[in-house]
């Protein structure tokens, strides 16, 4: 896997950027019970305490088992319990059967990762460039958890009817509703995708946005922003749900055996539409972006609009040039929503933008050695790809290149939808 070259960061700003991420961690699950961090309400989705002790069993089992001598394990049974998918370390506890653990509790776990931050914390002047790479990575693995964190949490509570709210919501700031959609013409030819390292990124990214390499272009544009709630509610009103021209075969019968009839969390009370979020239900925003759809939505809905979903390196090339760490993404606990767009193309935050690439490796990827070479790799069949970070992903982890992966009928997460069109 390449990941941080070990000169990328000294280490008092790995060790600042360690107690950063693990703070937030505390801190999103502060307003929870420890019923409510046990919950789990689909498989795809894990419990909050699950979450908080697997990043931690990450750091201890690659970095404190494997590089420091004198470790011992904190509890020896917990290995089984929170790894999640890495064959090399043996049997674990099934997936679908997180949320009957309600040992060891919240208290238990946020001990264990006391331990393991103080640990972690002392053996650092001492460890090899090797371990500090593992921290890196650790990290990363660490904010992608957070932010499945917020969007299990909201799940799990969208299936109580009291529909409880993880925190107040943000106050209204009136925004004009958004003006049509406008294009903005994209590189056409041959353009760079990815990443090659250390040359092209003083700091981290992960082993699938590698290597750097070429790709062709055709002429196309992209649009200047991501649907709005009240573009979908037109979508909704026009019969884009029932009308099979629209949708893929595999998404059609997706829609029909499920039913679906508008994004995840939308229901309609009176003949307004209102939203689940995690600070209660409230009506939808018109001008806010849509969220929690599906690529199989995103897919019909470019259809209907007589558009196409971009392909990721297209995306990637508008991007470019782009803060990584601008836009609506997660910068504390608190009120976690996309916001309406407040003029300019904006490409990172609100919501993760649905392409329609194939998550597949790029030419020259190689898997790395060992267990941690099962962090992307095996996964490249099926799924597809995702740019640009959404309102829960951690500011300073996305990037350009940055290739998140979900499976089409998928929409739990912060999924939204960006249109393109061939010139």
């Amino acid at each position: 896997m390449r990941t941080m070259p070990a000169t990328a960061a000294t280490p008092d700003a790995l060790a600042a950027q360690f107690a950063g991420v693990r703070a937030l961690s505390t801190a999103l699950v502060a307003p929870l019970s420890d019923a409510d961090a046990t919950l789990q309400s689909m498989d795809d989705a894990s419990p909050a305490k699950w979450h908080l002790a697997h990043t931690t069993w990450f750091f201890e089992t690659f970095v404190l088992r494997d590089h420091v001598p004198t470790y011992r394990l904190f509890d020896e049974r917990w290995p089984f319990l929170f790894n999640s998918y890495y064959e090399a370390e043996g049997q674990r506890h099934a997936r679908s059967r997180r949320g009957m653990l309600s040992r060891p509790t919240l208290d238990e776990v946020q001990a264990y990762r006391a331990a393991v931050d103080k640990a972690i914390v002392e053996a650092m002047p001492m460890l090899p460039a090797e371990a500090l790479t593992l921290i890196a990575l650790g990290c990363q693995h660490e904010q992608q958890h957070q932010e499945l964190l917020l969007t299990d949490i909201l799940h799990h509570f969208s299936v109580n009817p009291l529909e409880p709210a993880m925190w107040p919501g943000a106050a209204k700031v009136p925004v004009a509703m958004p003006g049509p959609i406008g294009w903005i013409e994209g590189a056409a030819g041959q353009v760079s995708a990815g990443i090659d390292m250390p040359e092209d990124l003083a700091g981290f990214a992960f082993d699938c946005e590698t290597p750097r390499h070429p790709t062709l272009l055709p002429p196309h544009a992209l649009a200047d922003r991501t649907v709005t709630n009240g573009e979908w509610a037109a979508f909704i009103a026009a019969g884009g749900y029932a009308d099979p021209r629209h949708w893929l075969s595999d998404g059609w019968a997706w829609v029909q055996a499920n039913r679906i009839t508008a994004p995840l969390y939308w229901q309609q009370v009176d003949g307004v539409w209102t939203r689940f979020g995690l600070d209660g239900r409230r009506p939808i925003d018109p001008a806010a972006p849509v969220t929690h759809v599906s690529f199989f939505e995103a897919d019909a809905y470019a259809s209907w609009a007589g558009a196409r979903l971009p392909t990721e390196f297209e995306w990637e090339a508008a991007a470019a040039g782009a803060d990584p760490r601008s836009g609506n993404q997660l910068d504390a606990a608190g009120p976690v929503e996309p916001r309406p767009s407040t003029g300019g193309p904006a490409w990172f935050g609100d919501v993760w933008e649905w392409t329609g690439s194939a998550y597949r490796p790029y030419p020259g990827f190689r898997t790395a050695e060992g267990a941690v070479g099962e962090y992307n790799g095996k996964f490249m069949s099926g799924q597809f790809v995702l740019r640009g970070g959404s309102c829960a992903t951690p500011r300073g982890h996305v990037r350009a290149s940055y290739r998140n992966f979900f499976y089409p009928h998928q929409r739990w997460q912060f999924t939204g939808v960006r249109l393109a069109k061939d010139l």
